[in-house]
Order: structure tokens, then sequence, then C-alpha cells
């Protein structure tokens, strides 16, 4: 994982708009949240009609910057169409406390709980782990785009299990959801 920090989220698509959401999601969304300071890779994972994104991040300072609050805040005539099709949103903004790896994996599991990732560091199939800690952001109100969602739940723990076998992956977080990679920036 890149950075120091990490914007975690979870949810899930409604099937008739999922095509148009990946596409906006693919062309506009994720390229423009790359574009700003702070921000080194996003990746988009997938199950069934259920999402997982990770951007990472430099530092937590990025977090609250003036550049993403802005973008927050005023969101393009498509990401205002899209975003209120996010349903159950769950989104962390976390700063990494341990992990082992790098690159990115085809499969990815997630559980929303503190977990001993650096237990898994020799395991076959297991490319990459970490678990993430969320981060109050005090002072800063909810923004535009989480008011169109209707407000985000959060996640206080991020566990994170990557590789190259889907069954090493998802024995490594019992209890958790497996992804596989759907588009990375």
């Amino acid at each position: 994982m890149l950075g120091a920090a990490a914007v975690a989220m979870w949810w899930d698509i409604a099937p008739e708009v999922q095509a148009e959401w990946e596409d906006w999601h693919t062309r506009e969304h994720m390229p423009e949240r790359l574009s700003i300071p702070g921000f080194l890779r996003g990746s988009r994972w997938v199950a069934g009609a259920s999402y997982f994104v990770l951007y990472e991040l430099d530092g937590p300072a990025t977090l609250t910057g003036p550049a993403y609050l802005e973008r927050l805040n005023n969101p393009t005539p498509w990401s205002r169409r899209m975003m209120p099709h996010h349903r159950n949103m769950v989104r962390s903004l976390c700063e990494v406390r341990e992990g082992f790896g790098r690159g990115v994996a085809g499969m990815l599991a997630t559980i929303q709980e503190r977990a001993d990732v650096t237990a898994l560091r020799e395991r076959k199939g297991i490319s990459a782990a970490r678990l993430l800690q969320a981060r109050p952001m005090a002072g800063v109100p909810p923004t535009a785009e989480q008011k169109m969602r209707g407000g985000d739940r959060e996640a206080q723990w991020v566990a994170l299990v990557g590789g190259y076998d889907a069954d090493a992956v998802a024995q490594a977080l019992p209890g958790g959801t497996v992804y596989r990679l759907s588009y990375c920036l």
C-alpha cells in the first residue's frame, strides 16, 4: 500500500444503474480524485452489486486539505446524478497502523473490525495485508457529497488482506467479504 493514510469505502449499487455507475467511476470520478495532491492510487473492487474502493494517500493531512474538501463540496453534474445511488455507504478516513506486502492483488478481503494482519505474513496465497484505523474529522461539517448520499456510516477499524489465491484470501479474514479487482488507477 502506498502512503500512510487511506479512504476506505463500501456501498451497494442498484443493478439498473450499475453500468453507468462503473462508467462514471472509471472515466470521471476516480481520475478526478487522483488529480488531488496527496492521492497516490485508487482501486475499485467488486463482489456482485457491492463495491469496495480504496484511495491510498500520502498522509492524513490530505483528508482535510482544501483540494479534497473542494471536490467533496462541488461535485460535477455527473457526480450529482450518481451519488444518490450509493446505498449502505460506509466511508472511513484512515491511518495505516500496521501491515506488510506490496502491489495490487487480484482479490481482496475486507472486514470492518480490528484483526491481526501481521500474523498472515507467511501464509501462502497472501501478498499483502493492512490494518487501518479511522481518523476523526473533528470540525469538518458534512460535505455536499455526503448529503446527496444521505449520510455515511464509519468503520472504526478496517482490515484488508490481498492475494493471488481466492481461498487463502477468504480464509484469512473469516466473516469478511472477498472482492475481485475491477479497476486501479
